[in-house]
């Protein structure tokens, strides 16, 4: 016991998982720091010394659980280019809206979302854009993605993101899945980002100023 409460001794993954354990069965407004210290098998301090309130660690559960952009980018596309940023922030955005956590955080907490969607970035928010940037400015200099302010570039792609990962269930009907309108996510950000090749209109030819036969 006495190293269970010996806080050096206890990993911030074991308290964000029972945090993660709680929102998912009673949700964040019901859920206590009590609560998640008695899941992790840790004293209530022992969470406090983490973090001085719940919205503090779910923050930081948002940002552990959501904040895989980087690992994507890597793993798909070691050189960077724009269809690989594209498919990685298609599949990142996909598996956020799929998520069970963000799934109950919309159904049962939504409020705890508005001030990232109208007033602030998070860190999580911070954590994607750091790594998208790098991805595109990379692009860039393999002259693979256009020219561009790259912190311009990155946080169009990921308010583009988050349009599809919040409001997708209002377009999806009919002949339309979240399948296919994901896949259209990966099309418009691969067509943003992508460098194309100057096009060259035909001069017009000049007016001919001979004087034909009369």
């Amino acid at each position: 016991m006495t190293a269970l409460r010996n806080s050096s001794a206890i990993s911030d993954d074991r308290l964000l998982t029972a945090a993660r354990e709680c929102l998912l069965a009673v949700g964040w407004r019901r859920t206590t720091m009590t609560d998640v210290a008695r899941r992790a098998g840790v004293s209530r301090m022992s969470v406090y010394r983490r973090w001085p309130d719940m919205t503090a660690l779910i923050g930081d559960l948002m940002t552990k659980e959501w904040s895989t952009v980087g690992a994507e980018l890597a793993e798909r596309d070691p050189h960077p280019s724009a269809d690989g940023i594209a498919q990685a922030v298609g599949a990142v955005a996909a598996q956020i809206r799929q998520g069970d956590l963000f799934q109950k955080i919309v159904d049962v907490d939504p409020e705890l979302l508005i001030p990232y969607l109208l007033v602030r970035r998070g860190r999580t928010q911070d954590a994607m854009l750091e790594s998208i940037e790098a991805a595109v400015r990379a692009g860039q200099d393999s002259a693979d993605v256009r020219d561009g302010n790259p912190s311009l570039l990155a946080r169009s792609v990921l308010l583009t993101a988050m349009g599809f990962v919040f409001s997708a269930p209002t377009m999806i009907g009919e002949s339309i899945d979240e399948a296919a309108l994901f896949s259209e996510l990966v099309v418009a950000v691969r067509s943003y980002l992508q460098r194309h090749p100057t096009k060259f209109l035909p001069r017009s030819a000049p007016p001919n100023t001979s004087r034909g036969p009369r």
